[in-house]
């Protein structure tokens, strides 16, 4: 018989935490003091509460959580639901290789850190991870510091909690495996082998917006790929003069990039209206999917092409713009099958609009932190961009005293060690220099010329200018100091963009209804909203990023279970939203 969540709330502690037996390996007093929090209004408010007493806990009861685990493949008896959940990753018939991969692995994990390494073998879509994929992930995590391997394990143990607690009360997801299999599928499609790349009209973009357009149609939406090659699906109002509402997000990727960077904000809400369509259920305002095109800058080293298109910021001057390969823009665009002189038509008028709304996974490591799935964004950081070009004098570097160098690498180090410090001082702010170079360097010269970028980020442009001001300065100071001459262009700057009070109210409202706090938090990362909140209000959604919030990389990843929440606030937010308050 299936347990309820109205059974959970009604019984006695004890009864409670009987239920509840094997949802935590051999550990009842994670049950017993989430027991006081009851009732709980969702399934999404109990596993909060349980991962809460876990977080909450002495260092030694977490260890001793940790402990009561079995090692993978290991001989020590598991319980039921261990046992079933290593046997579905097919862990009972390892090959001699694996077998002995495992338990080598199981042992230097020991050692090193002085508990087993837990991984939920169902992964992140809650089907299962392979022998290969277990291996590799155990591998990449022995790796890690200790202080961030506990805290993995941690994650991975409420990961498992989540998943048994779900097959305790036979829940179905409605949404999140769709989400993510949809999301598998688009990155089958890349340009380059073995790796995720969809660049600008390649033929994997126009694949992927190929079959966004199918989806969106499937799902009842007009649809149509306009002339910059956005894919605009449209789930219309009854009522023709009604305003829209849009979100959306990219579908291209940076080289080497993640599945659900972007796509996850096209796939979560495609899955809420195909299901409001299914059911035939009419919204009181028209709701537009944007797919863009282009967010990432990656082949013609311009960013937010679809998006600036929509806001009617289109610079015609790009579609000269070439590629590694000597193609324009305008060449991909027609090659495509596009009109690059209808790109100007894809412009919206901001009288029509209701406001944008973007989910994205956060590419970070915050929720992650903080157990949460999702969070409420509140200001979208505006950047400043540099190339610094500082040139001393090459010479030998045996024969020229350390007090007679112009070393252009040693004022680059000094300007790095400069940047990590000053952009330390402030909670939104970050600096970075990605790239470093040292032209013609040999490993037996002075280094006579050094190239590096310098990347200034805030929550508030105030914050980042002020940042900016003074690392210039102390970049000309040092320089003067080193006898090192400097060059500074500035290549690129955005503005910040504050999130809607009224957008974002109503997004936290949706999340607290089901179940969940509404945190709060900045996007250092800049989206499509930033570039649409020039013409309508604009809200986001994070979803939580795993893997320590790596994002741009393979190793991106949410859970089904995540996935699915972020859909039932967009939905709750969908029925909630009245468009006489926009």
């Amino acid at each position: 018989m299936t347990t309820t969540l109205a059974q959970l709330n009604a019984c006695n502690a004890t009864t409670f935490v009987a239920l509840l037996h094997g949802i935590y390996e051999h550990s009842p007093w994670v049950a017993q003091r989430a027991a006081a929090q009851r009732p709980f209004a969702t399934l999404a408010a109990l596993k909060l509460a349980l991962q809460d007493a876990v977080s909450s806990a002495t260092e030694a009861e977490q260890l001793c959580l940790i402990r009561a685990h079995p090692e993978l493949a290991g001989t020590a008896a598991l319980t039921a639901q261990s046992n079933s959940e290593q046997a579905g990753a097919g862990l009972q018939h390892c090959s001699p290789a694996e077998l002995a991969a495992l338990q080598q692995l199981n042992a230097d994990y020991q050692a090193k850190f002085g508990f087993p390494f837990i991984v939920a073998v169902k992964g992140p879509d809650g089907y299962g991870l392979s022998r290969q994929q277990i291996i590799a992930i155990f591998t990449r995590r022995l790796r890690n510091r200790r202080a961030d391997e506990l805290a993995e394990c941690l994650r991975q143990i409420g990961r498992i909690a989540e998943l048994r607690l779900t097959d305790l009360l036979g829940h179905r997801l409605e949404f999140g495996h769709t989400i993510l299999a949809r999301a598998d599928t688009l990155a089958a499609w890349s340009d380059e082998e073995g790796v995720l790349t969809c660049a600008f009209m390649t033929d994997a973009h126009r694949r992927t917006a190929a079959q966004l357009a199918q989806w969106m149609t499937n799902a009842g939406l007009q649809t149509k790929i306009d002339a910059v090659g956005n894919v605009v699906g449209r789930y219309r109002c009854d009522d023709p003069h009604a305003k829209t509402l849009i979100t959306g997000s990219h579908y291209d990727t940076v080289r080497n990039g993640g599945k659900y960077d972007g796509r996850a904000g096209i796939l979560v809400p495609l899955a809420v209206l195909q299901q409001l369509h299914e059911r035939g259920e009419n919204l009181p305002f028209h709701v537009d999917v944007i797919g863009f095109a282009e967010e990432e800058g990656v082949r013609f080293n311009s960013t937010f092409l679809g998006s600036n298109a929509v806001i009617g910021q289109f610079d015609p001057a790009l579609l000269e713009q070439t590629d590694a390969d000597g193609v324009t823009m305008r060449d991909a665009l027609i090659a495509a099958g596009h009109d690059p002189a209808q790109i100007a038509a894809t412009a919206r008028d901001p009288v029509d609009l209701l406001g944008f709304v973007e989910i994205h996974i956060e590419q970070g490591p915050v929720l992650l932190g903080r157990d949460l799935p999702v969070g409420v964004v509140n200001s979208i950081a505006g950047s400043v961009r540099y190339q610094v070009t500082l040139t001393g004098v090459a010479g030998h570097s045996g024969t020229t005293p350390m007090t007679m160098r112009r070393d252009a690498a040693a004022a680059a180090a000094e300007i790095i060690l400069l940047v990590e410090r000053r952009c330390s001082l402030a909670p939104t702010l970050v600096g970075t220099v990605g790239q470093l170079q040292v032209p013609h360097g040999s490993v037996n010269v002075i280094p006579g010329s050094c190239k590096l970028s310098l990347d200034i980020r805030a929550a508030d442009d105030a914050t980042r200018d002020a940042a900016a001001a003074e690392v210039l300065q102390a970049i000309d100071a040092i320089c003067a100091r080193r006898n090192i001459d400097v060059a500074l262009e500035k290549i690129g700057i955005s503005a910040a963009a504050p999130c809607a009070p009224s957008l974002m109210r109503a997004l936290a409202q949706a999340t607290e209804r089901a179940g969940i706090p509404a945190f709060a938090l900045p996007s250092g990362a800049g989206h499509d909203a930033m570039i649409l909140a020039q013409i309508t209000d604009v809200a986001m959604l994070f979803i939580r990023c795993g893997n320590g919030g790596i994002s741009h990389n393979p190793l991106e990843t949410m859970t089904a279970d995540d996935a699915e929440i972020a859909a039932q606030i967009f939905l709750d937010f969908l029925r909630a939203f009245n468009p006489k308050d926009a």
